[in-house]
């Protein structure tokens, strides 16, 4: 099974360059305005798209993607709904691969198999569920793999040698490396402590490590590209389209040109990068 993330990786392997991953809330601060964001991010240098589940209770998302969160829930953003935003973004591009990025328990509720039937028929190409580990694979991870999508795991500068192959057991599409140890948007990555840590976790994989958490600058994303296969930034991108916002905390005509332009910036700072020999 290849999925479109798969692919990806390979045309980018052959590009001798790094992944650009882009995160935004779905239905943040509405659904229409949320979908033409998506829909701007390819042409603005976004390799792979990462879609946030809203969630009430999201424990490991930052006070920016939290609130995104809570815009997205006010705006009447459900489970059903983002799978719809998903399925109008496929309508005009069947390449860019999407990722579901949340927690399990609105899935549970939607239910497992109905989810990912509609995932897939929808257009998702893989899923990042942060509250699920190894141990409950059988909940989720194997039969979204049945499924045809890529369940992609994280590790953290926590997870050693030991618990490492835990992880990797059922991951596919690539692994998320989260650079620092906390939560989303709270400091900034260390270049050299990135590269240790993406050369640490390719000793028990051959799958691509996106590095995420931390990544705010064109400058930053660079050094995170010339490091690991990818980089993956959400809070700099959910705090542009924040400040766009009015005082009701609606769109404005900048919200969709705000983030599509700082990914524009953040795009080139990871074609920038000299990739190091594999």
């Amino acid at each position: 099974m290849t999925t479109r993330i798969d692919t990806r990786f390979a045309e980018l392997k052959k590009e001798g360059r790094a992944a650009f991953v882009t995160f935004v809330m779905c239905g943040d601060p509405d659904l229409a305005t949320s979908l033409e964001i998506v829909k701007a991010l390819p042409k603005a240098g976004a390799d792979i798209i990462e879609i946030g589940m809203p969630f009430t209770d999201p424990m490991a998302d930052g006070p920016a993607i939290q609130a995104a969160g809570l815009r997205a829930l006010k705006a009447g953003t459900t489970l059903k709904k983002t799978l719809g935003v998903v399925r109008d973004f496929r309508a005009g591009d069947n390449t860019t691969p999407i990722v579901l990025m949340g927690y399990y328990n609105p899935i549970y509720i939607y239910g497992v198999d109905k989810f990912l039937a509609d995932a897939k028929s929808a257009g998702v190409d893989g899923l990042i569920i942060v509250d699920l580990p190894p141990e409950e694979d059988t909940e989720l991870c194997i039969p979204a793999m049945k499924a045809g999508l890529n369940f992609i795991r994280l590790a953290t500068p926590t997870t050693d040698d030991k618990r490492l192959p835990a992880v990797l057991a059922n991951t596919s599409g690539f692994v998320y490396y989260v650079s620092i140890t906390g939560i989303t948007g709270s400091a900034s990555a260390d270049t050299a402590q990135v590269s240790a840590a993406v050369a640490r976790i390719k000793r028990h994989t051959q799958l691509p490590v996106c590095v995420g958490f931390g990544i705010r600058t064109a400058d930053a994303a660079r050094g995170i590209a010339q490091a690991a296969n990818g980089a993956v930034v959400g809070s700099a991108l959910i705090d542009a389209l924040r400040a766009t916002l009015d005082s009701e905390g609606r769109a404005t005509p900048k919200t969709v040109p705000a983030v599509a332009d700082l990914a524009a910036a953040l795009a080139q700072g990871v074609r920038g990068a000299k990739q190091a020999a594999e």
